[in-house]
């Protein structure tokens, strides 16, 4: 090996010295498949993201204390939340049990309420930020400020890409989520890993993927141009050495080209017939979720679908809003479980469900509600769903108070989750890192136990 050469592929790889023992020996490829550091349970994950901070006490972790207590004040010390709180409030909905695991859920998901023997349900878990756009960076990149590289860029950076015509990570969302592109950022890592944001406000794929044909080549001519550029770019690294950002434009833009001859097969959810279109076709959220099952049985490693523009879930005002929008995510969750499964998917299929926190027992009492029977952030406490991938069906990790205010069995933080998320993925994450300004980082910094509890 030339001198050149040596130090060109040292250069290239220095920041994949956390998968050394897969790429040893071999050249650095960003999306090449590569091996996690054990046998993985899951393959792939679908994140399936409710903007805005679901509350707890009003879905998945019933409270009867609250009906005891309705509309006195909680007891002990005055509570400080983010915003100005009155007295406690019971839920507007009844909860029953469900399945052989007797588990209780609100009856405004009655679809996954059938299903929840496939679930595991994190009743405490916990975040450090009440504000949205640290919560929500915390939960997409496991840091509160942006510049971090996001999930779904750890997950693409650990494994690779096992279909070279679509994106690694893809993001749905009709709209943008609060701080938009920085919770699906690549961060210092390459452009390659993060996210392709398409809109999913439309059914077409042309409407889906802006300029997804080109008005003024054919593919052959785009074919040729591409080699054309590849040969220029070769040479030029040839003689500068390790250029990251120009190697990682140059493999975005044979991914752009790849995407071309597959995109208008996997976005087009008109292909599916009409019995399994109908159970999604109820929202944009659950036309993600098809698209989403799609993508995954054609090999993209993450799908994240944000519910909807902005923070629909944060209903300072009226809590009730909750119903109308479980109506639209309720029977696609399910439907999605009820496919992963049909088509052999659902037990290496990671299947994540929540928001960046949850939401106060406690009516909001700030001055500027107009209905007055809302809840304000609440970051003590909060649930998350997950099923598929290799965690436990029917199982309950920890509790909260007797309010659903604070999680006081087995705490869960935000790292915590990541570190299980990556687990289940085949990888410690003490030693997923990617080396940036001179230290080595990972997705859950210096904190994340794996929840051992929830595996199965």
């Amino acid at each position: 090996m030339h001198r050149r050469d040596f130090l060109q592929n040292l250069g290239a790889g220095f920041g994949l010295l956390g998968l050394r023992g897969s790429l040893e020996g071999a050249a650095v490829d960003p999306l090449a498949v590569r091996q996690p550091h054990f046998t993985p349970k899951a393959k792939q994950v679908i994140f399936l993201f409710l903007n805005g901070g679901i509350s707890q006490v009003d879905t998945f972790d019933p409270k009867p204390a609250l009906i005891k207590w309705d509309g006195t004040p909680m007891p002990g010390p005055k509570i400080k939340t983010d915003r100005a709180s009155g007295n406690l409030m019971r839920s507007p909905w009844e909860f029953k049990r469900h399945g052989q695991s007797g588990i209780e859920v609100s009856e405004i998901f009655p679809q996954v309420a059938n299903r929840i023997d496939d679930f595991t349900l994190i009743r405490s878990m916990y975040t450090d930020s009440g504000n949205h756009g640290p919560s929500l960076q915390l939960m997409n990149c496991g840091h509160q400020l942006p510049g971090r590289p996001s999930i779904g860029a750890w997950i693409t950076y650990g494994l690779g890409s096992a279909n070279r015509n679509l994106p690694g990570f893809v993001v749905l969302c009709p709209g943008f989520p609060v701080l938009g592109s920085s919770l699906w950022s690549a961060g210092y890592m390459p452009s390659i890993y993060q996210g392709v944001h398409i809109q999913n406000g439309a059914v077409e794929p042309e409407k889906l993927v802006p300029n997804l044909r080109n008005s003024e080549m054919d593919p052959e001519e785009q074919k040729r141009q591409l080699a054309l550029l590849d040969r220029l770019n070769r040479s030029y690294l040839d003689r500068t050495g390790p250029q990251p950002q120009l190697e990682s434009a140059i493999a975005s833009m044979e991914s752009a080209y790849r995407l071309q001859a597959e995109a208008t097969d996997v976005f087009d959810i008109r292909k599916e017939p009409d019995a399994i279109r109908s159970r999604y076709d109820v929202s944009e959220f659950g036309r993600g979720c098809l698209m989403a099952l799609r993508m995954v049985e054609r090999g993209v490693r993450m799908v994240q679908i944000f519910y909807g523009n902005g923070q629909p879930w944060d209903n300072h005002d009226d809590i009730r809003v909750h119903a109308k929008l479980a109506q639209k995510t309720d029977s696609p969750i399910a439907a999605l479980v009820d496919d992963l499964k049909s088509r052999g998917l659902f037990d290496e299929t990671l299947i994540i469900i929540g928001s960046e926190f949850g939401r106060t027992p406690m009516i909001q009492n700030s001055g500027l509600e107009k209905l007055g029977s809302g809840r304000d952030h609440n970051t003590p406490a909060f649930t998350y769903l997950l099923a598929g991938g290799g965690v436990k069906g029917g199982y309950v990790h920890g509790a909260t108070d007797d309010f659903g205010f604070k999680a006081v069995e087995k705490r869960t933080h935000v790292h915590d989750l990541h570190a299980t998320v990556l687990h289940l993925l085949g990888f410690d994450h003490t030693k997923l890192t990617y080396r940036h300004a001179g230290r080595d980082f990972r997705l859950t910094d210096v904190h994340g136990n794996v929840i051992r509890e929830i595996l199965a």
